[in-house]
């Protein structure tokens, strides 16, 4: 970092005089369920690939670099407070141990941009972000849209080999490939889930070939635990709302096998894609209990915990869904084994009286599970709340807290706060 400055860096970064020729991706996607052939990189392309020193490949992609030829009416720009919100999903994320893309670099630009969506004229950026792949459900939905057999299959070993080494040249690697795609695809939203985020836009154009989360627009964390929460503006139906990402996740893959099946059999792909709910209930009850405290307990127990916890978070609105987690973190104590009445004993909720009896079955039920810890397990519990629960809710009035300084006074130290107590 010495020896290259800020110029250099904005050089190659933000004027991308680093790699030549840019790569701009095709694709198709069903939007909100209605099939569109019209869509590719509008503002973006592929920079280059980098190994990371986990052993994986990187893409390197721009975001609001300009027009491509799969721009058509837009400018191809990115806002700066698109840019930063970015930043937000993918690191609070990321915190949480969900498999994301990243942001490597933003730079604002200097000009003025109008839309529809925020208070203009805005200021625009352009960033580099950082994900394993760019290649997407709809990339596959093009090649057979278009009717490209050959091509399908070639890009299906492209993947294996690239993105899937482990199963390249095994027997029934295609088979095998699109079981593992079902198990990230259901892990991913099953941790979406627990970390109360809400994507807004899953069309199958925004789903990684990877299984891996990216492409973050209006997403929202949720408040309080409402299943019916849609962070989308314009998803009048809700479709895509909270309660109904499992669902649109598993309609995705099963729409992945139009194109997958004229090299795959239908049956083979139908029964991996029946695994969706078996993977999802284990992904979803493992970082559950991570952010209760917990690793290791049984399948009872588990189903009686977590049901209790969304009970309780369901019918006692002043209680907000990822406040709770960060109240457990910070009020967990080893006197709460010796009484359930130390459990939360100064808690500053709302509660009613017709709704004190969920609090006191809750913390019946965490009390009963302390009991059967041993006591040395106390200080991993303790370990586990302060992994599993960052101490910062990014909800939207903190974000918008944390543009409104930097729109008004150009003050990014807020941002760069924020980022760093997500690694307390």
């Amino acid at each position: 970092p010495s020896q290259v400055s800020d110029d250099d860096f904005i050089e190659s970064f933000g004027h991308f005089q680093a790699v030549r020729p840019f790569l701009a991706l095709r694709y198709h996607g069903y939007q909100f369920g209605e099939y569109n052939p019209q869509l590719g990189d509008g503002r973006g392309f592929i920079y280059g690939q980098v190994r990371g020193i986990d052993g994986e490949l990187y893409d390197f992609g721009t975001k609001g670099s300009g027009r491509t030829p799969y721009s058509r009416t837009a400018d191809g720009r990115l806002t700066l407070k698109g840019g930063v919100r970015e930043i937000i999903a993918s690191e609070a994320l990321h915190r949480m141990g969900v498999k994301t893309s990243r942001c490597f670099s933003l730079i604002e630009t200097g000009e003025e941009l109008w839309r529809g969506d925020e208070p203009s004229p805005t200021r625009s950026s352009v960033m580099i972000r950082f994900s394993r792949s760019h290649i997407r459900f709809g990339t596959f939905e093009r090649l057979h849209w278009i009717r490209r057999d050959d091509l399908t299959r070639k890009l299906l070993d492209h993947v294996l080999q690239i993105y899937y080494p482990h199963i390249w040249g095994k027997q029934n690697q295609d088979s095998i490939f699109y079981l593992e795609l079902v198990e990230r695809v259901a892990t991913l939203c099953a941790q979406w889930m627990v970390a109360g985020f809400c994507h807004a836009v899953l069309n199958t154009d925004n789903m990684s070939i990877t299984g891996e989360s990216f492409d973050y627009g209006p997403f929202a964390f949720i408040p309080t635990y409402d299943p019916r929460f849609t962070a989308a503006y314009f998803d009048y139906a809700g479709r895509y709302s909270y309660a109904n990402q499992p669902a649109a996740c598993y309609w995705n893959l099963e729409k992945l096998q139009d194109p997958l099946s004229v090299i795959m059999d239908k049956d083979d792909l139908q029964s991996s894609l029946q695994k969706f709910k078996d993977f999802y209930r284990v992904a979803y009850c493992d970082m559950m209990l991570k952010r209760l405290g917990f690793t290791n307990l049984s399948e009872p127990e588990t189903e009686d915990l977590i049901g209790t916890t969304l009970k309780l978070l369901s019918n006692i609105q002043a209680i907000g869904y990822n406040q709770f987690f960060v109240k457990l973190r910070q009020d967990f104590q080893p006197n709460w084994r010796e009484d359930a009445h130390n459990i939360f004993a100064n808690h500053d909720w709302e509660i009613t009286e017709e709704q004190f009896p969920l609090l006191a079955k809750w913390r019946e039920v965490y009390h009963q599970l302390l009991i059967r810890q041993p006591i040395a397990e106390l200080a991993n519990i303790t370990k586990q709340l302060q992994q599993a629960n960052p101490t910062i809710i990014f909800l939207r009035p903190k974000i918008e807290e944390v543009w409104e300084k930097i729109t008004v006074d150009d003050n990014w130290q807020p941002l760069y706060d924020a980022i760093a107590q997500l690694k307390e």
